[in-house]
């Protein structure tokens, strides 16, 4: 059984702020959700550094949605269904594909987004696994950047928003089921500190700091979702880790994204003989959907005896390609790379959570008051592997819905800070000599070499040993944020080598050697939750993870 929370405490010990909202993260999806919470209600915002520093920041591709005049909500569904292989839950792909075109417009119309336009109309691209161009984009590369900016430039002087930069958030505060705030320790000074409040919205993005190589910032670690999994709430499908096919392959960490969207435009992947790898592999060849591309990438690779291949952009034209993609020209050239005349060295790099804290339509977890949302959400619009620049749009979609549910469910609520009992919580922890530093990274590896793409039980039985070593460190106490994010990142790499030892086939991001095909047994959802008798797990068909919702907002 894992410790309730990662720090002793006594509420009325600590310095309290009461509000009406507490927003974790400041990626499009917290960003989002707060800008609408602070029209109306008291919001704090919670962020682990600074406010920009988020995966959303880094989303080059850009947003997908069908706006275009060839394109339809059902042919997008269509899409992201395929793309998902079989488990994707079709009521929030509707919702995705049928509200999506109108967050875009507001977002262009009232937070003043500025997408990349050809004669008056939005620029659409297309991207791996889209039948259509459909994904508008700004400033060539920068999309996430965009959108981060003008959501910032209108939260900022909401004064009923409080915005809590180097916060880190420890734990969601529960009494019987309910969600009453949430512990945040501020990093300057190392106090923690109570948010109370009736509802928290986790935004706090993905998990792909777990892997020594991948394409996220420092801070996704996972903390949502282990925050969640803490307070009660269920986790899925989080063996669906989905890895980028071309990160471009130098010493960097993070490593630096090398767009879809540069093989929307005619970019093509080849290996050190300048052969198309993936002619012939899938009909829609380079644009195939994600884990079709790894999974060649990584056979091609290890039957030449290479870690890396190339991405040949050099068939379109060197002022096209500076033009819409200004970032990545600037990057490779920094590096000493003119892609405008050579080939980037690519390589697959851990990039994307499709699983997460289970939610319903309205972003409502099984625990009151707690919401998910964004990237560390499992809503099961992206089944087994994430549709390419599905991401934005789920956050823009899915934080318009939560807070739809808001405005109902916290002017019913208007009472409780009156009511909030008193608790505290107290466990024996044990000191651990451990180097926190050393032990991020060798958990990083081990992930990378147990629990990459490409599995097997031998593979994932190596990583369980380790985990399984170092499991202690879960009882410790560490008052840091390095500490913490250790803690989180242990605990979620444990969940998912238990899931994709579970799951004994290979279906989307999910590969195993020794179950290399797909198994109609296995069309159902690994959903871990803890509880008094510690963790434990069911499968869940499809069409049952998240439609028929939570029944707790019924509840007086």
């Amino acid at each position: 059984m894992i410790p309730r929370y990662l720090v002793n405490f006594d509420l009325e010990e600590l310095p309290t702020m009461d509000c009406d909202l507490v927003v974790v993260g400041s990626g499009v999806a917290g960003l989002s959700t707060a800008l609408r919470a602070a029209r109306r209600f008291r919001v704090a915002l919670v962020t682990k550094t600074t406010l920009t520093a988020t995966a959303t920041k880094f989303a080059q591709g850009g947003i997908a949605s069908a706006l275009g005049a060839d394109d339809s909500p059902e042919l997008h569904f269509r899409d992201t269904v395929e793309a998902g292989k079989g488990l994707c839950e079709e009521d929030a792909v509707w919702v995705l594909v049928r509200e999506g075109p109108r967050r875009i417009t507001e977002l262009i119309e009232e937070v003043g987004a500025h997408f990349d336009t050809t004669d008056g109309h939005l620029d659409l691209t297309m991207e791996g696994g889209h039948s259509r161009r459909r994904v508008a984009h700004a400033q060539g590369d920068a999309t996430g950047s965009e959108i981060e900016a003008c959501l910032i430039r209108r939260l900022i002087y909401n004064k009923r928003l409080q915005i809590l930069e180097d916060y880190f958030a420890v734990d969601v505060v529960t009494h019987e089921d309910r969600c009453l705030g949430l512990l945040a320790m501020d990093t300057d000074t190392g106090t923690l500190h109570y948010l109370r409040a009736p509802a928290v919205v986790l935004a706090t993005g993905g998990m792909g700091q777990l892997y020594s190589v991948t394409t996220n910032p420092e801070i996704c670690t996972g903390d949502g979702v282990a925050m969640a999994l803490r307070a009660g709430a269920e986790v899925a499908d989080v063996e669906f880790l989905q890895f980028h096919p071309t990160a471009l392959h130098i010493p960097e960490n993070p490593r630096w994204l090398i767009s879809e969207a540069l093989r929307g435009e005619g970019a093509v992947l080849v290996d050190h003989r300048g052969r198309r790898i993936m002619r012939g592999v899938h009909p829609l060849e380079d644009l195939a959907p994600r884990d079709v591309v790894v999974n060649e990438m990584v056979r091609v690779m290890r039957e030449l005896d290479r870690d890396h291949l190339f991405l040949d952009a050099t068939g379109i034209p060197a002022e096209t390609l500076k033009a819409r993609f200004p970032s990545i020209y600037r990057h490779c050239l920094e590096a000493g790379l003119d892609i405008t005349q050579s080939p980037i060295p690519v390589s697959p790099a851990a990039h994307y959570m499709s699983g997460g804290v289970v939610t319903d339509l309205r972003g409502r977890t099984k625990v009151a008051g707690l919401y998910a949302c964004g990237e560390v959400a499992c809503t099961g619009v992206h089944g087994a592997n994430r549709l390419a620049s599905n991401s934005l749009l789920e956050g823009l979609v899915f934080s318009w819905r939560i807070m739809e549910d808001l405005e109902v469910t916290l002017a019913r609520r208007e009472d409780l800070h009156s009511r909030v009992p008193s608790i505290g919580y107290r466990r024996k922890r044990h000191h651990v000599p451990v180097d926190i530093a050393l032990l991020r990274r060798s958990l990083q590896q081990a992930m990378q070499d147990g629990v990459g793409f490409r599995r097997s039980r031998e593979s994932l039985t190596e990583a369980a040993r380790f985990l399984g070593k170092n499991r202690r460190v879960l009882d410790a106490s560490y008052l840091s944020p390095a500490g913490f994010e250790v803690q989180n990142m242990i605990l979620l790499a444990g969940l998912m080598v238990r899931a994709a030892l579970l799951r004994e086939e290979s279906r989307g991001c999910h590969f195993r050697v020794d179950f290399p095909g797909e198994a109609e047994f296995w069309r159902r959802h690994i959903v871990f939750r803890e509880g008094e008798d510690g963790l434990s797990w069911e499968l869940r068909p499809v069409g049952s993870l998240t439609g028929s919702g939570y029944p707790w907002w019924e509840e007086d």
